[in-house]
């Protein structure tokens, strides 16, 4: 018989390729922390000797949730300044705050904090764009976590660096450091047009081309910024990035909500990609990403938390109904995102955006076996009539029991297995204390 690391039964598989397949009864088998095999559990047994074997017969098993946009340390600045409106938030709180604190402990802690709340609801793979990504890889090499990290470039100094060249510099120093560490890869990301000057995303844009890594930016985000940038520069965000070369499969666009069908068209003809970022978006009233025309239009769409400080979770279950949700009432049209494009998006659309479509994203033989599982036996998600649709309208984090990362059990039994949450939680209530204690010392 052939041998496995872990032999996995479940009561439902749902593998995302191919598209709109369920098996019912059916076991995964592991093997060096890649996905070797999915048969019919009866037949299991007589093919496959495992070490370990898991029974999980009121579960579906779902590729680990891949979170295509955040900034994972802003979990310590949760509920800071709610309730604002995005230039303000950030110009007039957030950048402050992180100018006062952001240093490499807050970003190591932050960034634990956030995998803790990430890996307890089925999330194994965040895309991070924020500062000292050494600590970032820090705290996901302890966690066990999967992480695309960001080389973050603004124009002008912030704590982790004095400009554009040094961020350049130290984000590939980082970048050389993980280089055979199958958890991590790396991404461009400037911050948005209006925060890179040309010079500086032409030169991300040669390095992307040279070290042939895809480029992360928020574009598109409010209709102020494409106003602003029509006034400054006589075009949209958009028709200048295509001046700049950067308009290209290799391009991950983040929240993309002020779309005309051109701008469409166009994503489609450039073959980008968009994270959509629902709830964030929702909160500071940035506007909705046209979702159900972009996927019509053949564009892959992939789904993000954005940070904890504009949300305020990192919840992608919940991420993924409010996709759907929201889809249609824009749309108009009750069938506009079915549950299987909103979990394809979460699943399989997040690993393509981050150029590890190969790696991660669906349940199949020689992909790293990166797995969530819910328990479906709840009052909330019975009785179950079509496993997708109660997945992604019916369950929340609270049904996430198991999650593994390149075959590795993170979450056994709703229990974090390689983290103290205890400590991540008081570390956390630290950094609470320091920032309310100098708030009450500026007050006066």
């Amino acid at each position: 018989m052939e041998p496995l690391d872990t032999l996995i039964h479940a009561r439902w598989i749902i593998p995302v390729e191919p598209a709109g397949r369920v098996l019912e009864h059916h076991a995964l088998g592991v093997r060096d922390g890649r996905i070797v095999a999915l048969v019919p559990s009866a037949e299991a047994p007589t093919r496959f000797a495992a070490q370990e074997t898991v029974t999980l017969d009121r579960h579906v098993l779902v590729p680990g949730l891949v979170n295509a946009h955040t900034h994972a340390a802003m979990s310590l600045l949760r509920g800071l300044a709610d309730d604002l409106p995005l230039r303000t938030w950030l110009e007039q709180h957030i950048w402050p705050a992180e100018a006062r604190w952001v240093s490499a402990e807050f970003v190591r802690d932050g960034t634990a904090l956030a995998i803790t709340e990430m890996l307890a609801s089925g999330t194994t793979c965040f895309n991070d764009m924020y500062f000292f990504p050494e600590s970032v890889v820090d705290a996901a090499r302890a966690a066990g976590m999967r992480a695309s990290l960001g080389i973050v470039v603004f124009d002008g100094p912030t704590t982790w660096g004095s400009g554009p060249e040094e961020y350049l510099r130290k984000g590939l120093e980082v970048r050389n450091h993980c280089e055979d560490d199958p958890l991590f890869s790396f991404m461009f990301a400037p911050h948005a047009p209006y925060t890179v000057s040309e010079r500086w995303l032409r030169e991300i844009h040669a390095l992307a081309t040279s070290y042939e890594l895809p480029v992360h930016t928020h574009v598109h985000e409010t209709a102020g910024e494409v106003a602003e940038s029509v006034s400054r520069y006589g075009k949209r965000p958009i028709a200048r990035l295509q001046e700049l070369g950067l308009f290209t499969p290799s391009l991950l666009a983040v929240h993309m909500t002020q779309l005309t069908d051109e701008e469409i068209a166009e994503c489609a003809r450039s073959g980008v990609h968009v994270a959509h970022c629902p709830e964030s978006n929702l909160k500071l009233a940035s506007g909705c990403c046209p979702i159900a025309p972009l996927l019509a239009a053949g564009v892959n769409v992939a789904l993000g938390t954005d940070g904890a400080a504009s949300n305020n979770d990192l919840d992608m279950l919940g991420e993924m109904r409010t996709a759907a949700l929201l889809a249609k009432g824009v749309s108009g049209d009750a069938s506009a995102v079915p549950a299987e494009a909103a979990l394809e998006m979460a699943t399989l659309g997040g690993a393509r955006a981050l150029g590890l479509g190969d790696a991660i994203g669906s349940l199949v033989p020689g992909k790293w076996a990166d797995l969530t599982a819910l328990d479906l036996t709840a009052a909330a998600t019975q009785p179950v009539h079509h496993v997708v649709s109660t997945l992604v309208y019916s369950a929340g984090r609270e049904n996430v029991t198991d999650v593994w990362v390149a075959g590795r059990r993170l979450v056994h039994d709703r229990a974090l297995t390689a983290m103290n949450v205890a400590a991540v939680l008081e570390r956390a209530e630290a950094w609470r204390r320091r920032i309310a204690a100098a708030d009450a010392s500026s007050d006066r």
